[in-house]
């Protein structure tokens, strides 16, 4: 089992971006996918989250309204489509997969990508 998330880069404020988590040997349409995203020095949050019935739910409420995620599942990847970046989105980008529903507490998810780096800065 292998998540692969991409899409990073360094943008400026208001800049939109797409990251994807890709999915190998997992089918990720009837799993809940979760971005959570971790900035220098600080503890790995939960950011978005949907589960196995597409429901959506943002657990930052600053990204409420400018980040969401989608599913495709012919192509077995999720995304997240942010949009308005600040500099406080700035942090390394996360997919990780657990079982039918959401959690904002990142013990509860046991597949891991590997991370993207998100940079917002003028």
């Amino acid at each position: 089992v292998q998540l692969q998330a991409s899409g990073g880069g360094l943008v400026q404020p208001g800049d939109s971006l797409r990251l994807s988590c890709a999915a190998s040997g997992l089918r990720l349409d009837n799993r809940a996918i979760g971005w959570f995203r971790q900035a220098p020095g600080k503890e790995r949050q939960g950011v978005i989250c949907i589960d196995d019935n597409d429901i959506t739910i943002s657990y930052v409420n600053s990204v409420k309204g400018r980040f969401t995620i989608s599913r495709d599942n012919a192509e077995n990847t999720v995304y997240l489509q942010m949009s308005s970046l600040q500099p406080e989105d700035t942090a390394v980008y996360f997919c990780a997969a657990r079982g039918y529903r959401c959690s904002r507490d990142r013990s509860a998810f046991n597949s891991w990508g590997q991370g993207t780096q998100v940079t917002v800065s003028s």
